[in-house]
């Protein structure tokens, strides 16, 4: 087990979104070394007698959960479901993500927008005043991609947005693909002067599948620093 500095910080945080949880609740399970934290904290309280019902956004929380034995199910069989508690790559006052570094963001807003509410645990680096920091990702249908990355470029010059939009690789000759089979785009823009507006511009380019900008379905982001907890919106519901 990792016991750095920012490990403990993550572990923190999501001990503290396990402590929101009660038996007969149907969680949603998000992606990520941090939301891999809280997964654990489900798996010790399960054995301990929570009773839960759990839905992975990805196959890597999927093996996760199978581990600790935790009751799974999918959006199919269980639609609706109480709690999401997921990380992020970054968050600003607004309570606005970007997510998908870990390339499971079309899974994770699905749960998310299936969930009554969706905490978000993190540590104090992921805090930004602008979003735009981490590269913006972009989850493309295989089709037509040239066409699709082109109208992802001009879409960001639009709405104010510059800098490289790259295909992710996990070797130089072999494309990443998420576990849905699609491509990613990584968007290099270091800022992005609004959000609201590149992610109305995303959602409108036929090719793009799902893009990383979380907005309306968070509602509060639980941060862990040297200072202890504190927490940006509403906690409870």
């Amino acid at each position: 087990m990792d016991h750095s500095p920012i490990e403990l910080l993550k572990r923190q945080a999501a001990e503290r979104a396990a402590a929101l949880v009660r038996s007969g609740m149907k969680l949603g399970l998000g992606t990520g070394s941090t939301a891999a934290h809280f997964v654990d904290c489900i798996g010790e309280k399960a054995r301990d007698g929570l009773d839960v019902i759990c839905v992975p956004t990805s196959e890597r929380t999927r093996i996760q959960a199978e581990g600790w034995g935790l009751r799974l199910s999918t959006l199919d069989e269980t639609p609706e479901l109480d709690l999401t508690v997921d990380g992020a790559d970054e968050f600003d006052s607004a309570l606005r993500l970007v997510k998908g570094g870990g390339g499971a963001l079309l899974r994770e807003k699905i749960v998310a927008a299936a969930s009554k509410r969706m905490i978000v645990i993190t540590d104090a680096s992921k805090e930004v005043a602008h979003l735009g920091k981490f590269k913006l990702p972009v989850e493309a249908d295989r089709f037509g991609l040239v066409a699709t990355r082109r109208h992802i470029e001009e879409a960001a010059r639009a709405c104010g947005c510059s800098g490289p939009v790259m295909q992710r690789k996990i070797a130089e000759d072999k494309d990443y693909l998420t576990d849905g089979g699609h491509p990613i785009f990584d968007c290099d823009f270091r800022l992005i002067p609004d959000p609201d507006a590149l992610a109305r511009a995303l959602n409108a380019i036929p090719g793009v599948v799902e893009h990383g900008l979380f907005i309306g379905l968070a509602s509060a982001v639980i941060v862990a620093d040297v200072s202890g907890i504190r927490v940006v919106g509403q906690l409870e519901a």
